[in-house]
């Protein structure tokens, strides 16, 4: 008796062969883990190029401005017998058009940039399109 119940407990025993339902999860997590690990790597290549961006954004804003007031003096300077107010004021209208050519730019380069999280996006199409062909195949 205690041997046949020894052969009952041994074949319902659940790590032998799991469920297709526990299947479908453990399945289903590893998916959603392999995302958010995805997510968490995107996350951070943004993080880095942001930072990297700002950063030398910053950098050649001060230097552009210690040039620009370095050739506006020097302008100013040359011209300062003859000319008081025309070279500043010419340099003035160059500067704004300068302003406005870099402001459009930023505009264009935001608008025309990529989504963020494109591949992360791509992957979790794929993984709908995935079950939606296997649920299709599954109803046929």
């Amino acid at each position: 008796m205690t041997s046949r119940f020894a052969s009952r407990s041994s074949s319902s025993d659940p790590k032998e062969s799991p469920s297709p339902l526990s299947q479908l999860s453990q399945a289903m997590m590893s998916i959603v883990q392999a995302r958010l690990e995805l997510i968490g790597i995107e996350l951070a290549e943004e993080k880095d190029r942001l930072l990297a961006t700002v950063l030398l954004s910053v950098i050649a804003a001060m230097l552009g401005m210690v040039v620009l007031i370095s050739v506006t003096a020097l302008v100013v300077i040359l011209f300062w017998d003859s000319y008081r107010w025309q070279p500043l004021a010419i340099l003035s209208v160059v500067y704004l058009v300068i302003c406005g050519a870099c402001v459009l730019r930023v505009r264009q380069g935001i608008r025309d940039a990529p989504p963020a999280f494109e591949l992360t996006r791509a992957e979790f199409e794929q993984d709908r399109a995935l079950f939606e062909r296997r649920s299709a195949a599954r109803e046929d």
